[in-house]
């Protein structure tokens, strides 16, 4: 069984997103451009609009035109734009249109002025209508509609994506139209990351529904322009004060005409952005601009996922991680496996968890498995790569007879002891602390000695898989 959901992302550490001059943060302004693509049964939608209006508690109304929501949605493109297009020039401020297509189509003014602002104007669908249900035929047709239609009436075809009201497939049937240089249907991340769509490699750039006016027309939400701007405030202040650790991120905040355009929530706006340009190292960018960076500074690199192998190649690759014990990737391999275990640490999870829950014999076995330390298999060169590199790695190879003596003896006295090999991860110790815990371990009962070498046996396998994945 193969998990899809991605728990991992960029694991604990991320990359150094090495924004343009240094800047701490990247802030993407985007804004959402939806009045005229909105359910309506004059769009031959069977009712009215529901969603992200200031009527509380709205309803569609099947068959019929909602006047107030329409009027509601007209303050938008009416009033709402041109506040936000005057504020925005004034401060010569990068924004990312998502532009329904039907709502472009109706609106030629207003993307007349987009165009003239040098906006980056990307694809927020055919309609503003929910995708959840719709079949996924019928859901890539409308993304190519919109693609075409977008084009007619921008000029230029999109470059971005983001549906929002989207299905489960529309990030795989966005990318695999190989039209977008990003996606923003996610909101799992901080940073920019890739997804392999096939053979496509599509960057995702993660969105925000908390960093958002939508919490003007939601609950919990905001009430005022005040609790908007602080909210913007606090997460600039998380997110700069990570940059100037060395960790950059990018603070994508999104924003509606309907909503963030009127003027007392307008203000909360206002005020953050007075606040983002007082502090020096702030970049301010289209996602294009991000997108493009990201893709120079950090392009993909693909390896092979031991979640999407074969039960055969999956075996060959990973069979010999516990020693000469193949059965353990084998059954591994069953698991319920997923991105999370395409890394050394969530792979080394899956085979541990195998290796814990055999039985005792069956670990007993992996542990007569593994070699004497500086032994006679080492002597006649017949361990297999990990275990020579390893042996190797703690200068085992390279012993005075002295101390090939020494490590002789201790390995009968111990095997006599406890009736198996003493087992150490080499990579972590020197000669002389190998000798020590050797000593060390030698007088203790043999039921501790059994778990203390089965968790040896699992680091060297997190050893052994840290040299072949991320």
């Amino acid at each position: 069984m193969r998990y899809p959901r991605d728990f991992r992302g960029h694991g604990p550490d991320a990359p150094d997103a090495q924004w343009p001059g240094g800047a701490k943060i990247a802030v993407s302004l985007v804004l959402n451009y939806e009045e005229g693509g909105e359910n309506n049964i004059l769009h031959g939608d069977s009712q009215s609009e529901a969603f992200l209006s200031d009527i509380a508690g709205a309803a569609p109304w099947p068959g019929q035109r909602h006047w107030n929501m329409e009027s509601i949605y007209d303050y938008g493109a009416r009033a709402g734009f041109w506040r936000l297009h005057r504020l925005f020039t004034s401060r010569d401020l990068p924004v990312t249109i998502f532009g329904v297509s039907t709502a472009l189509a109706r609106n030629p003014e207003q993307v007349a002025a987009m165009i003239d602002a040098s906006w980056d104007i990307a694809s927020h669908g055919l309609k503003w209508v929910d995708h959840r249900d719709m079949p996924p035929d019928v859901e890539a047709a409308q993304i190519a509609e919109s693609i075409r239609l977008h084009t007619e009436v921008v000029g230029a075809p999109p470059r971005g994506w983001y549906t929002g009201r989207c299905s489960v497939h529309t990030v795989d049937l966005t990318a695999a139209t190989g039209q977008f240089d990003w996606i923003s249907d996610t909101y799992d991340d901080d940073l920019p990351y890739w997804r392999e769509v096939g053979s496509r490699d599509q960057l995702i750039l993660p969105y925000t529904l908390e960093a958002n006016d939508m919490r003007f027309a939601t609950a919990p939400g905001y009430i005022e322009g005040e609790q908007f701007f602080t909210y913007l405030r606090d997460s600039f202040d998380t997110l700069y004060a990570e940059g100037v650790a060395g960790r950059a991120k990018m603070f994508s905040i999104g924003l509606h005409c309907r909503l963030i355009g009127r003027p007392g929530k307008i203000a909360g706006l206002i005020r953050f952005l007075d606040y983002a340009n007082s502090h020096k190292d702030v970049w301010f960018a289209t996602r294009g601009d991000i997108a493009r960076h990201w893709a120079i500074t950090h392009p993909h690199n693909r390896f092979e996922r031991p979640s999407q192998m074969s039960l055969e190649r999956f075996t060959a690759t990973y069979g010999s991680i516990f020693e000469h014990s193949p059965w353990i990737a084998t059954r591994a391999h069953a698991l319920e496996l997923g991105p999370a275990h395409d890394s050394a640490t969530g792979l080394q999870n899956a085979l541990a968890r195998i290796f814990r829950s055999a039985s005792a014999d069956e670990r007993m076995g992996v542990l007569l498995a593994h070699p004497d330390l500086a032994g006679k298999l080492a002597a006649a060169k017949r361990l297999t790569a990990d275990s020579t590199a390893e042996q190797s790695s703690a200068a085992l190879d390279a012993l005075t007879d002295a101390e090939r003596a020494a490590f002789q003896t201790l390995n009968t006295q111990y095997t006599t002891r406890h009736g198996f090999p003493f087992i150490i991860a080499v990579r972590d110790n020197t000669k002389a602390t190998i000798l020590q815990a050797f000593r060390e371990r030698l007088s203790n009962d043999t039921v501790t000695e059994f778990k203390t070498a089965c968790a040896q046996v699992e680091r060297i396998a997190l050893l052994r898989l840290k040299a072949l994945l991320p």
